[in-house]
């Protein structure tokens, strides 16, 4: 089964433009709003913002760091729960299995939203598998995508979980044109900066900008068949305006439905 698109945003995105912008992405068929957690942007109160305008679209965080921001203190009223998912991040935790733990359980005592773990390692990704709702996956290319998801399928089956519970979300960073390259490049190199990710990079012997996409043939190459359960096109833009976003939802769209096109009459 072919992935399905979703849209991602950061959090800093201005409550204006999420409010604009969900219900144009509703209409273009994306499946999810994915909102980055960062420092000076909440991505809850972004998401009540899209939730408020939309009927249809599903809603995530992708990831809040419960290190930074504790479940506790997390504000889970005005969210749909049943379009809604948590995906959570141990952030700089000293004892990251522990604390997602104690975090899934906890939000699990309050909200019926699915949680979703952000996981880089094997150990993570098994604590998603056993007791989360699916795994989101950053920085990989089509073919370690592909590698990471038949695992984690096959994780989530040892458990005696359903398929759904090894649900993969694979967060691309994409571009839509040249204009946005260096912003593109900024994000990249901060990354490869991270030693958790540079050590992933160096075994998966690839760099950030190989697990990037910036053409209709590239998006295609991470909605092909077993790549991941949900593909999330990260906006990047030269600014993160509205028209820019707009435009860029209505760029990815048009891949989507081609590469959608194209599968079909190779199938034929």
């Amino acid at each position: 089964m072919r992935a399905r698109v979703s849209f991602g945003i950061i959090g800093t995105t201005d409550g204006s433009t999420v409010a604009a912008l969900a219900p144009r992405l509703e209409r273009l068929g994306f499946a999810t709003l994915w909102v980055n957690d960062v420092p000076g942007g909440d991505s809850l109160a972004r998401l009540r913002v899209a939730a408020d305008g939309t009927e249809r679209l599903h809603l995530a965080t992708g990831v809040i760091p419960i290190d930074r921001r504790p479940v506790a203190t997390l504000d889970l009223v005005g969210l749909p729960a049943a379009r809604t998912t948590l995906g959570i991040g141990s952030g700089r935790a000293e004892r990251p299995l522990g604390l997602m733990r104690a975090g899934i359980a906890e939000l699990r005592g309050r909200s019926e939203a699915s949680v979703v773990l952000g996981a880089l390692g094997p150990r993570m990704r098994r604590l998603a598998a056993e007791r989360a709702d699916g795994v989101l996956l950053n920085w990989l290319t089509p073919a370690a995508a592909a590698t990471a998801t038949a695992e984690q399928h096959a994780a989530a089956a040892a458990y005696g979980r359903s398929p759904a519970d090894g649900r993969v979300v694979t967060y691309v960073r994409t571009i839509v044109d040249e204009a946005a390259r260096p912003a593109l490049e900024i994000e990249a190199h901060k990354y490869e900066r991270v030693p958790a990710y540079a050590a992933n990079f160096a075994r998966l012997g690839t760099g950030a900008l190989d697990a990037t996409i910036s053409s209709a043939a590239r998006l295609a190459d991470y909605l092909a068949d077993g790549v991941a359960d949900e593909v999330v096109v990260r906006a990047i833009t030269p600014t993160n305006s509205l028209a820019e976003l707009e435009r860029f939802a209505e760029t990815t769209a048009e891949w989507h439905d081609d590469a959608v096109a194209d599968a079909r009459f190779s199938e034929e």
